[in-house]
Protein backbone atom coordinates (compact mmCIF):
# COMPACT_ATOMS: atom_id res chain seq x y z
CA UNK A 1 0.00 0.00 0.00
CA UNK A 2 1.48 3.42 -1.24
CA UNK A 3 1.52 6.32 1.30
CA UNK A 4 1.57 9.82 0.30
CA UNK A 5 4.87 11.28 0.73
CA UNK A 6 4.14 13.79 3.30
CA UNK A 7 0.82 12.56 5.27
CA UNK A 8 0.93 11.80 9.02
CA UNK A 9 -1.70 9.21 10.17
CA UNK A 10 -3.62 9.86 13.51
CA UNK A 11 -1.54 8.02 16.08
CA UNK A 12 1.68 7.63 14.54
CA UNK A 13 3.29 9.81 17.16
CA UNK A 14 1.92 8.05 20.37
CA UNK A 15 3.33 4.61 18.60
CA UNK A 16 6.32 6.46 17.99
CA UNK A 17 6.84 7.60 21.98
CA UNK A 18 5.75 4.29 23.52
CA UNK A 19 8.24 2.72 21.07
CA UNK A 20 11.20 4.73 22.08
CA UNK A 21 10.09 4.28 25.52
CA UNK A 22 10.17 0.27 25.57
CA UNK A 23 13.67 0.81 23.50
CA UNK A 24 14.68 3.34 26.53
CA UNK A 25 13.69 0.70 29.23
CA UNK A 26 14.50 -2.08 27.74
CA UNK A 27 18.53 -1.09 26.97
CA UNK A 28 18.51 0.36 30.30
CA UNK A 29 18.03 -3.63 31.52
CA UNK A 30 20.65 -4.36 28.60
CA UNK A 31 23.18 -2.31 29.71
CA UNK A 32 23.01 -2.98 33.05
CA UNK A 33 26.31 -5.11 33.61
CA UNK A 34 28.37 -2.40 31.88
CA UNK A 35 29.40 0.15 34.64
CA UNK A 36 29.21 -2.73 37.21
CA UNK A 37 31.71 -4.47 35.08
CA UNK A 38 34.95 -2.76 36.72
CA UNK A 39 33.67 -3.78 40.36
CA UNK A 40 32.89 -6.96 39.50
CA UNK A 41 36.56 -7.61 38.19
CA UNK A 42 37.67 -6.01 41.62
CA UNK A 43 35.76 -8.02 43.69
CA UNK A 44 36.28 -11.30 41.90
CA UNK A 45 39.85 -10.87 40.85
CA UNK A 46 38.91 -11.79 37.29
CA UNK A 47 41.47 -10.32 34.20
CA UNK A 48 40.61 -7.85 31.79
CA UNK A 49 39.50 -10.84 29.43
CA UNK A 50 37.50 -12.22 31.70
CA UNK A 51 35.67 -8.65 32.74
CA UNK A 52 35.51 -8.40 28.33
CA UNK A 53 33.01 -11.24 28.24
CA UNK A 54 30.95 -10.69 31.30
CA UNK A 55 29.89 -7.19 29.69
CA UNK A 56 29.82 -8.34 26.05
CA UNK A 57 27.27 -11.39 26.83
CA UNK A 58 24.27 -9.44 26.61
CA UNK A 59 25.24 -7.66 23.59
CA UNK A 60 26.02 -10.94 21.67
CA UNK A 61 22.46 -12.86 22.66
CA UNK A 62 20.45 -9.64 22.28
CA UNK A 63 21.70 -8.99 18.57
CA UNK A 64 21.40 -12.45 17.72
CA UNK A 65 18.09 -12.71 19.66
CA UNK A 66 17.00 -9.75 17.32
CA UNK A 67 16.93 -11.84 14.03
CA UNK A 68 14.30 -14.52 15.37
CA UNK A 69 12.13 -11.71 17.00
CA UNK A 70 12.07 -9.15 14.25
CA UNK A 71 10.88 -11.94 12.41
CA UNK A 72 8.20 -13.17 14.94
CA UNK A 73 6.90 -9.00 15.13
CA UNK A 74 6.51 -9.34 11.12
CA UNK A 75 4.35 -12.02 12.07
CA UNK A 76 2.51 -10.97 15.52
CA UNK A 77 3.14 -7.02 15.81
CA UNK A 78 4.57 -5.24 18.24
CA UNK A 79 1.71 -4.87 20.17
CA UNK A 80 2.58 -8.32 21.41
CA UNK A 81 6.29 -8.55 21.06
CA UNK A 82 6.86 -5.38 22.75
CA UNK A 83 5.27 -6.72 26.24
CA UNK A 84 6.81 -10.11 25.65
CA UNK A 85 10.05 -8.97 25.42
CA UNK A 86 9.84 -6.80 28.52
CA UNK A 87 7.98 -9.32 30.18
CA UNK A 88 10.92 -11.40 30.00
CA UNK A 89 13.49 -9.35 30.57
CA UNK A 90 11.78 -9.07 33.99
CA UNK A 91 13.54 -12.61 34.98
CA UNK A 92 17.23 -11.92 34.91
CA UNK A 93 17.14 -8.17 35.92
CA UNK A 94 15.28 -9.97 39.10
CA UNK A 95 18.17 -12.52 39.16
CA UNK A 96 21.11 -10.57 39.46
CA UNK A 97 19.92 -9.07 42.75
CA UNK A 98 20.70 -12.95 44.29
CA UNK A 99 23.53 -14.18 41.97
CA UNK A 100 27.31 -13.13 42.85
CA UNK A 101 29.97 -15.54 41.20
CA UNK A 102 31.07 -15.71 37.96
CA UNK A 103 29.48 -17.96 36.55
CA UNK A 104 25.88 -17.30 37.50
CA UNK A 105 26.40 -13.59 36.04
CA UNK A 106 27.35 -15.26 32.76
CA UNK A 107 24.40 -17.04 32.67
CA UNK A 108 22.19 -14.15 34.13
CA UNK A 109 23.88 -12.25 31.52
CA UNK A 110 22.85 -14.65 28.60
CA UNK A 111 19.04 -13.69 29.57
CA UNK A 112 19.63 -10.30 30.13
CA UNK A 113 21.15 -9.56 26.57
CA UNK A 114 17.00 -10.19 25.96
CA UNK A 115 16.48 -6.42 26.43
CA UNK A 116 18.59 -5.48 23.39
CA UNK A 117 15.89 -7.15 20.77
CA UNK A 118 13.41 -4.78 21.17
CA UNK A 119 15.30 -2.83 18.62
CA UNK A 120 14.26 -5.44 16.09
CA UNK A 121 10.48 -4.88 17.47
CA UNK A 122 10.57 -1.17 17.02
CA UNK A 123 12.06 -0.19 13.98
CA UNK A 124 8.49 -2.33 12.34
CA UNK A 125 6.34 -0.32 14.02
CA UNK A 126 8.12 2.67 13.60
CA UNK A 127 8.48 2.22 9.91
CA UNK A 128 4.69 1.19 9.43
CA UNK A 129 3.45 4.26 10.53
CA UNK A 130 5.34 6.89 8.99
CA UNK A 131 5.74 8.13 5.17
CA UNK A 132 8.83 7.59 3.41
CA UNK A 133 9.61 11.62 3.22
CA UNK A 134 9.85 11.02 7.24
CA UNK A 135 10.92 7.49 7.97
CA UNK A 136 14.75 8.32 8.40
CA UNK A 137 14.01 10.68 10.88
CA UNK A 138 11.08 9.03 12.76
CA UNK A 139 13.06 5.84 13.00
CA UNK A 140 16.30 8.15 14.24
CA UNK A 141 14.00 9.63 17.30
CA UNK A 142 12.86 5.68 17.85
CA UNK A 143 16.88 5.14 18.34
CA UNK A 144 17.39 7.66 20.92
CA UNK A 145 15.71 4.49 23.10
CA UNK A 146 19.56 3.13 23.10
CA UNK A 147 20.23 6.14 25.73
CA UNK A 148 19.06 3.32 28.07
CA UNK A 149 22.75 2.33 28.16
CA UNK A 150 23.13 6.16 29.54
CA UNK A 151 20.59 6.02 31.89
CA UNK A 152 22.49 2.82 33.03
CA UNK A 153 25.71 4.41 33.52
CA UNK A 154 24.73 7.55 35.02
CA UNK A 155 22.50 5.52 37.50
CA UNK A 156 23.47 1.82 38.41
CA UNK A 157 26.55 2.71 40.37
CA UNK A 158 25.02 5.91 42.29
CA UNK A 159 21.60 3.85 42.95
CA UNK A 160 23.60 0.80 44.41
CA UNK A 161 25.76 3.12 46.23
CA UNK A 162 23.04 4.98 47.92
CA UNK A 163 20.55 2.60 48.22
CA UNK A 164 21.52 -0.53 48.14
CA UNK A 165 22.99 -3.23 45.80
CA UNK A 166 20.51 -4.10 44.87
CA UNK A 167 18.26 -1.10 43.95
CA UNK A 168 19.04 -0.55 39.99
CA UNK A 169 17.78 -4.50 39.71
CA UNK A 170 14.44 -3.50 41.30
CA UNK A 171 13.68 -0.07 40.04
CA UNK A 172 14.59 -1.28 36.17
CA UNK A 173 12.00 -4.46 36.90
CA UNK A 174 9.43 -2.35 38.24
CA UNK A 175 9.96 0.04 35.17
CA UNK A 176 9.87 -3.03 32.70
CA UNK A 177 6.46 -3.85 34.34
CA UNK A 178 4.44 -0.96 33.96
CA UNK A 179 6.10 -0.52 30.83
CA UNK A 180 4.82 -4.04 29.54
CA UNK A 181 1.43 -3.11 30.68
CA UNK A 182 1.25 0.49 28.99
CA UNK A 183 2.34 -1.71 25.35
CA UNK A 184 -0.08 -3.40 25.97
CA UNK A 185 -3.16 -1.47 26.35
CA UNK A 186 -1.65 1.83 23.94
CA UNK A 187 0.60 0.61 21.08
CA UNK A 188 -1.24 -0.17 17.64
CA UNK A 189 0.13 -1.80 14.81
CA UNK A 190 -0.08 0.30 11.51
CA UNK A 191 -3.59 -0.11 10.10
CA UNK A 192 -2.07 -1.08 6.90
CA UNK A 193 0.73 -3.59 8.27
CA UNK A 194 1.42 -6.55 6.05
CA UNK A 195 0.93 -9.86 8.16
CA UNK A 196 3.47 -12.18 5.56
CA UNK A 197 2.62 -15.89 5.24
CA UNK A 198 4.86 -19.04 6.04
CA UNK A 199 7.27 -19.73 9.01
CA UNK A 200 9.90 -16.96 10.94
CA UNK A 201 12.72 -19.51 9.76
CA UNK A 202 11.06 -18.82 6.65
CA UNK A 203 11.06 -15.05 6.60
CA UNK A 204 14.47 -14.99 7.77
CA UNK A 205 16.28 -16.90 5.02
CA UNK A 206 14.25 -15.14 2.24
CA UNK A 207 15.73 -11.73 3.78
CA UNK A 208 18.84 -13.77 3.76
CA UNK A 209 18.58 -13.57 -0.24
CA UNK A 210 18.55 -9.55 -0.59
CA UNK A 211 21.70 -8.40 -1.06
CA UNK A 212 20.78 -5.10 0.39
CA UNK A 213 20.41 -7.01 4.00
CA UNK A 214 23.72 -8.16 3.93
CA UNK A 215 25.26 -4.59 2.77
CA UNK A 216 23.23 -2.87 5.61
CA UNK A 217 24.42 -5.29 8.11
CA UNK A 218 28.36 -4.83 7.24
CA UNK A 219 27.38 -0.79 7.81
CA UNK A 220 25.33 -1.40 10.88
CA UNK A 221 28.07 -3.66 12.37
CA UNK A 222 30.44 -0.30 11.93
CA UNK A 223 28.35 2.03 12.80
CA UNK A 224 25.69 0.67 15.97
CA UNK A 225 28.70 -1.65 16.40
CA UNK A 226 31.09 0.71 17.34
CA UNK A 227 28.66 2.58 19.71
CA UNK A 228 27.97 -0.77 21.53
CA UNK A 229 31.86 -1.47 21.91
CA UNK A 230 32.29 2.19 23.62
CA UNK A 231 29.12 2.15 25.57
CA UNK A 232 30.39 -1.28 27.65
CA UNK A 233 34.01 -1.46 27.49
CA UNK A 234 34.65 2.97 27.57
CA UNK A 235 33.98 2.67 31.61
CA UNK A 236 37.37 -0.17 32.14
CA UNK A 237 39.31 1.58 29.50
CA UNK A 238 39.06 5.09 31.16
CA UNK A 239 39.58 3.56 34.44
CA UNK A 240 43.14 1.73 33.17
CA UNK A 241 44.04 4.06 30.75
CA UNK A 242 43.56 7.71 32.53
CA UNK A 243 43.32 6.26 36.34
CA UNK A 244 39.63 7.32 36.43
CA UNK A 245 37.35 6.17 39.76
CA UNK A 246 34.56 4.17 38.80
CA UNK A 247 31.67 7.13 39.25
CA UNK A 248 33.87 9.10 36.88
CA UNK A 249 34.73 6.63 33.93
CA UNK A 250 30.41 6.07 34.23
CA UNK A 251 29.86 9.55 33.96
CA UNK A 252 32.14 10.23 31.35
CA UNK A 253 30.84 7.04 29.48
CA UNK A 254 27.16 8.10 29.89
CA UNK A 255 28.10 11.70 28.10
CA UNK A 256 28.94 9.78 25.28
CA UNK A 257 26.22 7.78 24.80
CA UNK A 258 24.00 10.68 25.07
CA UNK A 259 25.85 13.06 22.16
CA UNK A 260 25.52 9.30 20.17
CA UNK A 261 22.05 9.22 21.37
CA UNK A 262 21.09 12.77 20.13
CA UNK A 263 23.21 12.43 16.70
CA UNK A 264 21.10 9.91 15.97
CA UNK A 265 17.84 11.29 14.74
CA UNK A 266 19.95 13.96 13.61
CA UNK A 267 21.69 11.32 10.90
CA UNK A 268 18.18 10.15 10.13
CA UNK A 269 17.25 14.03 9.13
CA UNK A 270 20.05 14.82 7.28
CA UNK A 271 19.52 10.91 5.38
CA UNK A 272 16.01 12.24 4.62
CA UNK A 273 17.34 15.30 3.04
CA UNK A 274 20.71 14.85 1.64
CA UNK A 275 19.77 10.62 0.92
CA UNK A 276 21.82 8.22 4.06
CA UNK A 277 24.76 7.28 1.54
CA UNK A 278 26.86 10.49 1.89
CA UNK A 279 25.80 11.03 5.25
CA UNK A 280 27.82 7.45 6.13
CA UNK A 281 30.57 8.00 4.15
CA UNK A 282 31.36 11.20 6.11
CA UNK A 283 30.43 9.50 9.29
CA UNK A 284 32.50 6.75 8.59
CA UNK A 285 35.44 8.67 7.69
CA UNK A 286 35.54 11.32 10.79
CA UNK A 287 35.16 8.22 12.55
CA UNK A 288 38.52 6.87 10.96
CA UNK A 289 40.24 10.09 12.22
CA UNK A 290 39.69 10.17 15.27
CA UNK A 291 40.56 6.64 16.38
CA UNK A 292 43.59 7.24 15.10
CA UNK A 293 43.90 10.39 17.51
CA UNK A 294 42.67 8.54 20.23
CA UNK A 295 45.20 5.25 19.90
CA UNK A 296 48.25 7.42 20.48
CA UNK A 297 46.19 7.80 23.80
CA UNK A 298 46.70 11.96 24.08
CA UNK A 299 45.82 13.62 27.46
CA UNK A 300 41.84 13.23 28.84
CA UNK A 301 41.66 16.99 28.78
CA UNK A 302 40.86 18.30 25.97
CA UNK A 303 42.36 16.01 23.11
CA UNK A 304 40.71 12.38 24.37
CA UNK A 305 37.49 13.98 25.29
CA UNK A 306 36.91 15.79 21.90
CA UNK A 307 38.17 12.56 20.00
CA UNK A 308 35.39 10.20 22.15
CA UNK A 309 32.47 12.80 21.76
CA UNK A 310 33.63 13.35 18.26
CA UNK A 311 33.19 9.30 18.01
CA UNK A 312 30.35 9.29 19.40
CA UNK A 313 28.67 12.00 17.53
CA UNK A 314 29.71 10.46 13.92
CA UNK A 315 29.21 6.71 15.21
CA UNK A 316 25.97 8.23 16.05
CA UNK A 317 24.74 9.75 13.34
CA UNK A 318 25.69 6.66 11.23
CA UNK A 319 23.25 4.60 12.77
CA UNK A 320 20.45 6.53 12.29
CA UNK A 321 21.30 6.73 8.56
CA UNK A 322 21.74 3.17 8.41
CA UNK A 323 18.22 2.65 9.35
CA UNK A 324 17.16 5.36 7.30
CA UNK A 325 17.92 3.75 4.46
CA UNK A 326 16.45 0.18 5.47
CA UNK A 327 13.55 2.10 5.69
CA UNK A 328 13.81 3.17 1.82
CA UNK A 329 14.83 0.04 0.49
CA UNK A 330 13.69 -3.15 2.40
CA UNK A 331 10.39 -4.49 0.88
CA UNK A 332 7.29 -3.80 3.14
CA UNK A 333 6.34 -6.81 4.82
CA UNK A 334 10.10 -7.57 5.57
CA UNK A 335 11.21 -4.77 7.20
CA UNK A 336 10.95 -6.89 10.83
CA UNK A 337 13.09 -9.62 9.55
CA UNK A 338 15.76 -7.50 7.76
CA UNK A 339 15.89 -5.17 10.72
CA UNK A 340 16.43 -8.32 13.08
CA UNK A 341 19.41 -9.40 10.85
CA UNK A 342 20.76 -6.27 10.31
CA UNK A 343 20.02 -5.38 14.32
CA UNK A 344 21.66 -8.61 15.10
CA UNK A 345 25.46 -7.30 13.00
CA UNK A 346 25.23 -4.28 14.80
CA UNK A 347 25.15 -5.48 17.86
CA UNK A 348 27.78 -8.60 16.84
CA UNK A 349 29.67 -5.70 15.84
CA UNK A 350 29.63 -4.20 19.35
CA UNK A 351 29.94 -7.73 20.93
CA UNK A 352 33.97 -8.42 19.33
CA UNK A 353 35.80 -5.08 19.79
CA UNK A 354 35.25 -5.59 24.03
CA UNK A 355 36.83 -8.96 23.47
CA UNK A 356 39.64 -7.67 21.05
CA UNK A 357 40.63 -4.79 23.16
CA UNK A 358 40.35 -6.79 26.69
CA UNK A 359 42.88 -9.45 25.26
CA UNK A 360 45.42 -6.79 23.35
CA UNK A 361 45.58 -4.81 26.46
CA UNK A 362 46.40 -8.50 28.69
CA UNK A 363 48.89 -9.08 26.24
CA UNK A 364 50.46 -5.91 25.45
CA UNK A 365 49.30 -3.52 28.22
CA UNK A 366 48.37 -0.72 25.07
CA UNK A 367 44.81 -0.50 23.80
CA UNK A 368 46.49 1.49 20.75
CA UNK A 369 46.14 -1.84 18.58
CA UNK A 370 42.29 -1.73 19.11
CA UNK A 371 41.76 1.71 18.27
CA UNK A 372 43.77 1.78 15.29
CA UNK A 373 42.11 -1.42 13.96
CA UNK A 374 38.47 0.74 14.57
CA UNK A 375 40.02 3.18 12.15
CA UNK A 376 40.46 0.74 9.39
CA UNK A 377 37.16 -0.95 9.60
CA UNK A 378 35.39 2.88 9.34
CA UNK A 379 37.83 4.04 6.35
CA UNK A 380 36.75 0.75 4.89
CA UNK A 381 33.25 1.15 5.86
CA UNK A 382 34.08 4.52 4.02
CA UNK A 383 35.08 3.40 1.30
CA UNK A 384 32.40 0.53 0.40
CA UNK A 385 29.74 3.26 0.78
CA UNK A 386 31.27 5.56 -1.41
CA UNK A 387 31.88 2.94 -4.12
CA UNK A 388 29.91 0.00 -3.98
CA UNK A 389 26.69 1.73 -2.82
CA UNK A 390 26.72 5.50 -4.67
CA UNK A 391 23.83 3.74 -6.49
CA UNK A 392 21.44 3.94 -4.02
CA UNK A 393 21.58 7.15 -4.01
CA UNK A 394 20.19 7.58 -7.09
CA UNK A 395 16.90 5.59 -6.40
CA UNK A 396 13.40 6.94 -6.16
CA UNK A 397 11.91 6.47 -3.08
CA UNK A 398 9.45 3.78 -2.80
CA UNK A 399 6.82 1.94 -0.34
Amino acid sequence: MSTTVGAMRPGATRNLILATIGFLVNFWAWALLGPLGPGVKERLGLSFAAQSLLVAVPVLVGSLGRIPVGALTDRYGARIMFPLVSIATIVPVLTLTVVSSYPALIVTGFFLGLGGTTFAVGVPLVSGWYPPARKGFAIGVFGVGMGGTAISNFTTVKLADTYGDNAPFLLVAALLAAYAMAAFLLIRDAPDRQRPAGSAWGRIKDVGRLAVTWQMCFLYAVGFGGFVAFSVYLPAYLREAYGLTANDAALRTAGFVVLAVIARPVGGWLSDRLHPVPVLVWCFSGTALFAVVQAFQPPLVPVATVAFLAMAGLLGAASGAVFALVGKVAPADKVGSVTGVVGAAGGLGGFVPPLIMGWVYGAESSYAIGLMLLSDVAIAAAVYTAVKMSGLARRPVTT
